[in-house]
Order: C-alpha cells, then structure tokens, then sequence
C-alpha cells in the first residue's frame, strides 16, 4: 500500500483498535490472575497473557509498518481493563473463567468484522489478525473446559456495549 493510501490509514486504525484491544486482554489477566483462588487457574491466566503478548507484539509492529500509532489511551484501557478482571475473578474463579470466554468469543466476533474491512491488499494485517482469532477461539474453549460458567444475558450484553466504546474511540484517539 501506498504510504498516503487512504487503505493503509483504515489498516493503520484497525491495527490500532486491535492494539488497544491486546493492551486490555493484559491487564483482565492480569487483574484476573492477581484475585485467582486457586492456583492452577492463576497458572493458566499468565500463560494466558504471555500467549496475548505475542499479539501485542505483532500489532505493535504492524503499526509501525503501517506509519500508524497506538491509541493515546492505552494507560486507560489498561486501568480499566484490569479492574474488571480483578472484580470479576473476586466472585469467583468460575466467573473469572466465563468471563475470559464470554470475551474470547466478542474479541473472535470483532476480529472476524476487522478481516471483513481489511483492504484486500493488505494480506500482513489478514494474517496477524487470522493467527490472533485462532489463539482467541482456543483461550475461550480452554476457559471453558477449565471450569468456566456461561454469564448472564445482562452481563454479556454490558460486556459488548463496553467493547463498543472502546473501539470506537481507540480507532480515532
């Protein structure tokens, strides 16, 4: 893509949403694995993050290819991200774990409308985004398997309403 391209900028924001998206899985690990009562789960949260991490990575670089930045507001999606995992493993590990499922599944979802609105030149952002659904789909089941119960309708729904505004924001600001 052209350097002014007005493809390599909706790249460069999309990029950038899934940045901010990957600074906040961080911090709900974190903050989930930080409250876990038992150990194995706390285990497997960290595993968890190091696996998110890569992505983090990959979207970071993809930025730069792109001449693209990361959202200013990471700091806050990381600070509210991470008192979200905190709150919602302090009810429970169960939840903590339908929680990290519920989220697998909407992050799956937007990934899924991200690779619909990739230009279709754009075949290094397809790929990180294709690998990244991959890892999410496996996080979400292993959550799943791991004990995790289905949230509330109500509970979903604020989850998605949540997402919504961050997204939005991140691919401007």
């Amino acid at each position: 893509m052209d350097p002014g391209h007005p493809d390599r900028a909706l790249a460069g924001r999309l990029m950038r949403v899934n940045h901010a998206g990957e600074i906040a899985a961080q911090a709900l690990y974190h903050g989930q694995a930080l409250v876990a009562r038992d150990a194995a789960t706390r285990d497997w949260l960290l595993e968890a993050a190091r696996e998110e991490a890569d992505h983090l990575a990959w979207c970071e670089q993809r930025l730069g290819e792109l001449d693209s930045r990361p959202s200013l507001l990471n700091p806050l999606w990381y600070l509210g991200s991470f008192a979200i995992g905190a709150a919602a493993a302090a009810v429970s590990d169960r939840i903590s774990l339908g929680f990290v499922a519920e989220t697998e599944r909407q992050v799956e979802s937007h990934l899924t409308d991200h690779l619909g609105r990739l230009p279709a030149d754009d075949a290094r952002s397809r790929a990180i985004l294709e690998a990244m659904r991959a890892d999410e789909v496996a996080h979400g089941a292993r959550a799943m398997r791991a004990g995790g119960i289905e949230l509330p309708s109500p509970v979903r729904a604020l989850m998605r309403a949540t997402s919504r505004v961050m997204t939005r924001t991140a691919y401007w600001i």
